[in-house]
């Protein structure tokens, strides 16, 4: 479903998604199955959405982020791409950005993770698969699978389990009180799907 409001100018938009109000998805934008875009959310055409994600209100997604399968994205999300912005139109800065690869800088979201709403993502702030990211944190460095982290800059206070459930001060000894899963069956499924700890 695309909301009759919404602008959807690429042709990489799965028909299962949908797409609400006011939303602008730039042509070359890939958005994979069963997703959903809210409201006023912008997409750059050089970013990548995988499948089941859900991106809630307010939230610009600009080139050179990776959102993987089945990531939670808040309302008021905050992405950024350079960590040393400039105009472009500067006369003096011109030369940096003649080519995406001298000033963008990628993030990606892992499998699974959910980012709070209000979050700041600082550039090449990758967050690992099934991580927490508390409301408002901000995050400045890479954040590792499992984990929590809130705060101004985000810090590590535990691990959540793929349930969301917290869990111990391991995430690969500890068995989720919520769901059951163990350790050691967290540990196998990094492995069977190619992501590292």
């Amino acid at each position: 479903m695309i909301h009759p409001t919404a602008i959807v100018e690429s042709s990489h938009v799965d028909p299962s998604t949908n797409v609400w109000a006011f939303a602008h998805i730039l042509p070359g934008a890939r958005i994979g199955r069963n997703g959903n875009i809210g409201d006023h959310v912008y997409i750059e055409g050089e970013a990548v959405i995988g499948d089941n994600v859900t991106i809630k209100n307010g939230v610009s997604v600009w080139d050179g982020i990776t959102i993987e399968d089945g990531v939670f994205v808040g309302p008021a999300v905050v992405f950024t791409n350079d960590l040393r912005p400039r105009s472009p139109r500067l006369p003096m800065a011109e030369a940096r950005y003649s080519t995406p690869e001298s000033w963008r800088v990628p993030t990606r979201l892992g499998y699974g993770c959910s980012i709070g709403g209000g979050a700041v993502l600082v550039a090449g702030a990758h967050v690992g698969c099934f991580a927490m990211v508390g409301a408002g944190a901000v995050v400045t460095r890479p954040v590792e699978p499992f984990a929590l982290v809130i705060g101004q800059p985000a810090r590590r206070v535990g691990f959540v389990c793929q349930c969301g459930h917290k869990l111990g001060e391991r995430w690969d000894l500890a068995d989720c009180r919520a769901c059951g899963m163990t350790g050691a069956q967290r540990r196998r499924w990094l492995e069977a799907h190619g992501q590292t700890a």
